[in-house]
């Protein structure tokens, strides 16, 4: 069955090339083709794009999901790269600050860099984080949005969240990203952005952590122009060229060591 695709943009058919893929395990170009009912040349382009951001391998005639075996080896490099990040991250955070940690993988890795931190206040929408939080021994008071659970993100989100938000004001928000693209800001592929917005307007300081394969990953959905965003910590990967373009936005870029 065929999908009219033609009048969406290019990311939007890619997200989708790749479900197909995590549902299938691999996919023809020929294949591709008749589902989009587009040309093979942009295909192949699609594909290659996917690879080159990691999202699988190509093979003669199609594509195929990243091994298992180069997944993990991925997997223990990239943790090593966000723990660096949220140790960089965890610089800026002084005594008795208010700040939000967003849900996610990066953002989760600063929770356990705030031990030695003294009468922090922390607000989160993610379980995962507020479970980390309460481990800790300096006992930083918790805050948690509530709303409805996004399983997708795997976090609270909504219109409750946004209310709770509201009534606070904050020192910083660390937040982090699917994909940055250098002319708009950071994207994502969830569609649920109101949350990030609201975090934004009630912090005093955004700092985004994200990794440095994620930086010219143009996702569907803009979550943060770079109006909002202060400062971005990213590792030692990131080209000069990237740094220059993102400088140039008036985003202060620390390049985590």
């Amino acid at each position: 069955m065929k999908r009219n695709f033609n009048q969406r943009n290019t990311q939007q058919r890619r997200h989708h090339i790749m479900q197909i893929v995590q549902e299938q395990g691999e996919v023809s170009v020929e294949q591709l083709v008749q589902i989009f009912d587009t040309s093979e040349v942009t295909i192949r382009k699609d594909l290659t794009a996917l690879e080159t951001n990691g999202f699988l391998l190509r093979r003669y005639g199609g594509a195929v999901l990243m091994p298992q075996e180069i997944i993990e080896d991925e997997q223990d490099e990239l943790s090593e790269r966000k723990l660096v990040i949220a140790k960089t991250a965890s610089e800026r955070i002084r005594d008795h600050n208010r700040i939000i940690v967003d849900s996610g993988s990066t953002t989760a890795a600063l929770i356990k860099q705030l031990n030695r931190k003294q009468g922090l206040v922390v607000m989160t929408n993610s379980l995962s984080v507020a479970t980390e939080l309460r481990s800790l021994e300096n006992e930083p008071t918790l805050l948690m949005t509530g709303g409805t659970w996004d399983t997708r993100s795997e976090s609270f989100q909504g219109k409750v969240a946004e209310q709770v938000l509201r009534s606070y004001d904050f020192d910083q928000l660390f937040i982090g990203a699917d994909g940055v693209d250098l002319e708009r800001g950071t994207t994502t592929f969830n569609e649920l952005v109101g949350l990030s917005q609201v975090m934004a307007e009630v912090s005093r300081e955004v700092i985004v952590m994200v990794e440095s394969q994620k930086i010219g990953r143009k996702m569907p959905n803009l979550e943060l122009n770079w109006q909002q965003i202060d400062v971005l910590i990213t590792d030692h990967l990131l080209s000069e060229q990237d740094k220059v373009m993102i400088e140039q936005q008036n985003v202060e870029v620390i390049i985590a060591k």
